[in-house]
């Protein structure tokens, strides 16, 4: 049954995964690569899917054996290029670790800044995501997306750093009355 299952998700099929959990098809079950199926449908930004296996049961904190998480899958896919805010919501909403770590620190605020993806970035702060967390480097995540072009996430994470209510926000201070200027990158680019 575990094939079939991963092979439902794979392709999509909501009413065969359905089928299948409802049948005794075990929902935290991992492939040879240490996927779980809620994993694999949090990488494809499979909404439907991911709702339909956190409500079978499915451990949204389990890892990979690199540690990764069903959140940290649907921050961002390489295959499809672009991450799933709604995913990510609802990952949250059941109880995904907002603050779990990978290898030297990184936590899913800086994977999301990294990928530029803004939508994942503002579901991620409204939820609480640390800012200020730094990896074990000393980097938060606007100092990391401030080595790329995302306009827009350096623009919200500066944001939710000055309004932690002490006006400095990576190790610079804004004086009273001066005005972040903002930069609007074009969509069409």
């Amino acid at each position: 049954m575990t094939v079939e299952l991963f092979k439902a998700v794979a392709t999509n099929d909501t009413n065969q995964t359905r089928a299948l959990l409802q049948g005794g098809a075990d929902c935290n079950v991992r492939n040879d690569e240490g996927l779980t199926p809620l994993m694999q449908a949090a990488q494809a930004g499979n909404l439907e899917l991911v709702e339909t296996l956190i409500k079978s049961g499915a451990d949204v904190n389990l890892a990979d054996s690199q540690g990764w998480t069903a959140l940290m899958k649907a921050l961002y896919s390489h295959e499809l290029n672009r991450g799933f805010p709604e995913v990510v919501q609802a990952l949250i909403d059941a109880g995904a670790g907002i603050e779990t770590q990978i290898g030297y620190g990184i936590r899913p605020l800086m994977l999301a800044a990294g990928y530029g993806e803004a939508g994942v970035v503002e579901v991620l702060l409204k939820a609480g995501a640390e800012v200020r967390a730094a990896n074990e480097g000393g980097r938060t995540a606007l100092m990391m997306v401030k080595d790329k072009d995302y306009i827009e996430v350096i623009n919200q994470l500066h944001e939710a750093e000055l309004e932690l209510g002490d006006d400095l926000a990576c190790g610079s201070r804004t004086p009273p009355g001066v005005n972040v200027i903002k930069f609007m990158k074009n969509p069409d680019h």
